[in-house]
């Protein structure tokens, strides 16, 4: 059984899609939280949703993850309303789809600052305080396309390897401390993005998944509930592909 009461959580690219999920099944587990997006107006209308259905509390903080000096004040400000912070997950990721040719360093920076360098100065940010409690749990959400890569996204595939990478090397790093850190790699997952996608391409990407249909938020919401809680103390240092089974 999930039991997340008491627990506290911070969610960055909270707004919508996967971070809302996360968001609203973390609640739903009884879990506090501290959502982070640049889009206060949505984190509002989110929070209205979930403590009309939950009985936990739920903070919203206006952050550019990208900004190093901007998340630590935010974190900061987080750590003056709570005496401790259980889990962290960096969710929040942007893509800027374009062959390598025709990429500006505008659209390579702009994906690898939000994602990567995003995940890093979340990490750094709360980091010492987990240290100091000797507890926590760090999920960030990865990208099959950081493990197979993906013809116009070498931006976004770049950004998603360094996820990865980034959660092996930090699981090591404080590993004695209690603090487990994981990665998730979601494949292809019903969300405004993919409703985009033409006839062609949606069943090119449909035939290539052994269950024959996109996933759901959902799947990787509950996927994130399970590693936030103590049924998962001993994985540390994992990448888990929820993917349907991609061939």
């Amino acid at each position: 059984m999930i039991n997340l009461k008491n627990k506290t959580a911070i969610i960055t690219g909270a707004s919508r899609g996967i971070g809302k999920q996360i968001s609203l099944s973390l609640a739903k587990n009884e879990c506090n939280l501290f959502i982070l997006s640049r889009s206060i107006k949505d984190l509002e209308t989110l929070k209205d949703e979930i403590t009309k259905q939950y009985n936990v509390k739920v903070y919203c903080l206006n952050v550019d993850i990208k900004n190093y000096k901007a998340v630590e004040k935010t974190f900061k400000k987080i750590l003056s309303k709570t005496t401790k912070i259980d889990i962290l997950v960096n969710n929040a990721g942007v893509t800027k789809d374009n062959i390598i040719i025709r990429m500006s360093e505008d659209e390579w920076q702009d994906v690898i600052n939000t994602n990567l360098t995003g995940c890093f100065n979340c990490c750094k940010s709360i980091i010492k305080h987990m240290i100091k409690q000797r507890n926590g749990r760090i999920i960030n959400i990865s990208s099959i396309i950081g493990i197979t890569g993906n013809a116009g996204q070498v931006n976004y595939a770049a950004s998603k390897a360094g996820v990865i990478a980034l959660t092996k090397s930090l699981s090591k790093e404080v590993g004695s401390r209690n603090i487990t850190v994981n990665a998730i790699a979601p494949g292809y997952i019903d969300t405004e993005m993919t409703k985009t996608l033409n006839s062609n391409l949606k069943n090119n990407y449909l035939n290539s998944i052994s269950l024959k249909r996109f996933g759901n938020t959902e799947d990787v919401a509950n996927l994130v509930c399970f590693l936030s809680c103590n049924l998962a103390s001993y994985i540390t240092g994992q990448t888990i592909n929820i993917d349907g089974g991609i061939n």
